[in-house]
Order: C-alpha cells, then structure tokens, then sequence
C-alpha cells in the first residue's frame, strides 16, 4: 500500500507523537528505575517486532537477518546503545534536557559522515552546529553547576550512537550494500534486553509498571519505527528531519501536563537555540534543492 505526500505527513506527525510519550509514561512508574525499565521497553519492542516485521516484510525477513552482512549488526549495536541510553537517560535527568540533546543528531551526523566518509557539509550546516553547540554547552553548564550533569551525557549516547548508525548504513549504501533498518532494530532490541537483563535484577516493577512498559515497547517504539520507514518512502529527507523535530515539542509538553514537570529556563533557553539552528539548516536546504 503506496501513501501519498500528505497523508505520510499527518502519519509521521503521529509517528512523532507516539515517540514522545516515553517521557511522561516513565514519569508514572511506580517501581521501575534504570536498567529494569530498559529491560522491560526493549523485551517487548523485540517482542511485538517478531510479530509486526513477518506482517510487512514476510517470513523471509528471518533470513535476511541471520545472512546480513557486518554492517547490518553494527547497526543493531548502534540501536541497543540508543534504546539503552535513553531509557536510562529518562531515570536519571528530565525529560527536556533527554529530547534537547537527542534533537542534535542530524548535526552530529553531518560531522560524523564528514570526518569518516568524506560527506561535504555545506557552510549553513557548519553554522548550525555551533548555534545548537551554545545551546547545549548552556545547558551543559547550568546541569554542572547543579551538580546533575550526568543523565544529560549518558543521554548523548543516543545521538552519537544514532550518527553512528545513519554513517555506516550510508556508506554501506554507497558500496551498494543497503541495511534493513527495520530489522536492524529487532536485533538492538533483543542485544538490549540482553545485556540490561542481569543489570535489572533483582525486578522491582509492579504489574502496573510492566503494563506501561509493555505499552511502550509496542506503542512507543516498534510500531512507530515501522511506520517511520514506512513514512520515508514518500517524503524528503528535509521534511522528516524537521518533523521528528515535533518530537522534541511534544515530548516536553506531555511530560509538562501530564507529569507536572516543568522544564528548567535553561532547556527551553539552550533548546531554542538547537531546535532553531535545526529548523534554519533544514528549511535552507529544502529550498535549494527545490
């Protein structure tokens, strides 16, 4: 089934939305914290994506995964890290200042695939970078004087993991090897509830916390990941950066209403900045390639 520009659009804004109830969910939890949480989302993200990946690609998508090549796992352990950090990143600091630092990503990917692969990065972009870089260096250094710093550096793992990812899986597609990303989840999932399960025992959660867990495996990360595939098919890579940017918004908005948490002046100071700079670059380069 093909989607057409507008009704991927209203999709990936729902993408987007289910993304960002992690925050808010987390903030419910009665019992739940760090490497159990994470064990919980990532058993059943691999859980519901053993159902979901032989629906939209077919029973053949196990073998695709067992003769993948090394790029294909490298970007596996590229997902275990990002869906382990920021779970943990959750527990440990607010959920403005997780989303904020996720959000430079794309810059950091631009770096990344400049200094390993030879991608040109064009002079707005390199702009961009330092706009967003003040931002974070001011919400890095307010966290320091409060002595909090360390959820926000564990939740930078997330995009140096995930610039990791998109750099070797578009070089691989430059060898003319492409990465099913989709699976490539499956098996961050799994290495993720792996690794976290001995760090999460002795388990805590109550049935009401492996409840919003398991909603959030299947609601927040396997069902979107595949619909963000799905979405990228008939839209620009322009028009999904800025719309995975409505992530950051509603993220900080849910965990506000619904979890009465107020983001501090310095993340929605340094935040600006990132999601202005990100905004600007993109908007820049959508219109020259028009």
């Amino acid at each position: 089934m093909r989607l057409t520009h507008n009704r991927a659009v209203l999709l990936m804004v729902a993408v987007t939305l289910m993304w960002s109830t992690a925050g808010v969910v987390t903030r419910h939890l009665e019992f739940a914290r760090s490497f159990e949480v994470t064990f919980w989302r990532a058993f059943f993200t691999a859980l519901s994506l053993l159902v979901i990946l032989p629906l939209f690609q077919g029973r053949e998508v196990f073998t695709k995964i067992r003769d993948a090549g090394g790029p294909f796992w490298v970007s596996g352990v590229c997902w275990s890290v990002m869906f382990t950090a920021f779970m943990v990143a959750l527990t440990l600091t607010s959920v403005g200042n997780v989303l904020v630092t996720m959000s430079i990503g794309p810059l950091l990917t631009a770096v990344i695939a400049w200094f390993f692969i030879g991608h040109r990065v064009p002079l707005r972009t390199w702009l961009a970078i330092a706009v967003a870089g003040a931002g974070i260096v001011y919400m890095y250094a307010d966290q320091l004087s409060q002595g909090s710093l360390v959820g926000t550096l564990v939740a930078l793992c997330v995009p140096i993991a995930g610039a990791t990812n998109w750099t070797i899986t578009q070089h691989s597609h430059d060898q003319g090897q492409d990465v099913d990303l989709v699976p490539a989840v499956l098996v961050g999932a799994l290495i993720s509830a792996v690794l976290t399960f001995p760090l999460a025992y002795p388990f805590q959660a109550s049935a009401h916390d492996i409840t919003l867990l398991g909603l959030l495996g299947v609601g927040q990360l396997a069902l979107p990941c595949v619909l963000s595939v799905w979405c990228a098919r008939a839209l620009k890579a322009p028009e999904i950066s800025l719309l995975q940017l409505l992530e950051v918004i509603f993220g900080i908005l849910l965990a506000w209403v619904g979890a009465n948490e107020v983001p501090s002046a310095a993340v929605l100071t340094g935040g600006s900045l990132v999601i202005g700079a990100l905004v600007v670059n993109e908007l820049i380069g959508w219109r020259q390639r028009i």
